[in-house]
């Protein structure tokens, strides 16, 4: 084979690209997750006090203080792979879905006993932002588990994906520099809260299915219970 060859079947590489998911990049911007989390505390603030766990400031404080850390630590990019970081960016996932978790319990319980007020502006207001809320946390631990999590998902670390996504099945159809960010998880987050299954992102791994299958679960039941009562109260 002449050296002409030889450069020509190198070349071949450039028309079938390693796709950013598959490989090392800069990481993703980390202000998009952090408006969620800021988000899902602020809902948190501005809950009725029997949706939530304690005082109304204790889970925003907790998880604010929480926040700043991890911002220090990956200020622009979350492209820092360290335990500690790590650690934190879990047990901030664990507060707010402990939170999330008590304000569907409570909600479910005051919608059984009665408890929870006839007005139903207010209950669904209520009802929609724990649904809300059920959302944006299911999203934020899509993000922090795939594939080892967003620093470890900027390094390559893991090859397999916990999640099947279009761009990966279809690499024709796709921006070689496409790789999954947070406002993709949450497109899965919703897609699954509202049609309480898959839609065209397959869960892979079993924790995947396992939490999609508890998302789908806990938003049918907050939907049909509130939507329920509503309409018994609006008569």
């Amino acid at each position: 084979m002449s050296a002409t060859e030889n450069n020509t079947a190198g070349d071949d590489t450039t028309d079938n690209p390693v796709p950013a998911w598959a490989r090392r990049t800069a990481g993703e911007s980390r202000w998009a997750a952090t408006a969620a989390i800021v988000g899902i505390l602020a809902l948190q603030f501005f809950l009725p006090e029997q949706f939530v766990p304690g005082p109304r400031w204790l889970v925003p404080s907790i998880g604010l203080v929480l926040l700043i850390v991890l911002i220090i630590g990956n200020p622009v990019r979350v492209d820092r792979e360290e335990m500690r970081l790590r650690r934190l960016g879990l047990c901030l996932m664990a507060l707010l879905g402990f939170a999330m978790v008590w304000s569907v319990a409570h909600l479910v319980r005051g919608l059984i006993n009665g408890s929870v007020s006839d007005n139903a502006a207010g209950l669904l207001t209520s009802g929609g932002a724990v649904w809300l809320t059920n959302v944006l946390v299911f999203a934020l631990w899509y993000w922090e588990l795939d594939r080892g999590g967003p620093a470890a998902r900027a390094h390559a670390r893991k090859p397999y994906p916990d999640f099947l996504w279009v761009q990966m099945q279809n690499p024709d159809l796709a921006d070689p520099e496409w790789e999954p960010e947070f406002p993709d998880y949450l497109y899965l987050s919703f897609t699954n809260a509202t049609a309480f299954s898959p839609t065209d992102v397959m869960p892979m791994s079993r924790w995947a299915k396992s939490l999609m299958m508890a998302q789908s679960l806990i938003s049918l039941i907050t939907v049909s219970l509130v939507i329920a009562r509503a309409i018994n109260v609006l008569k």
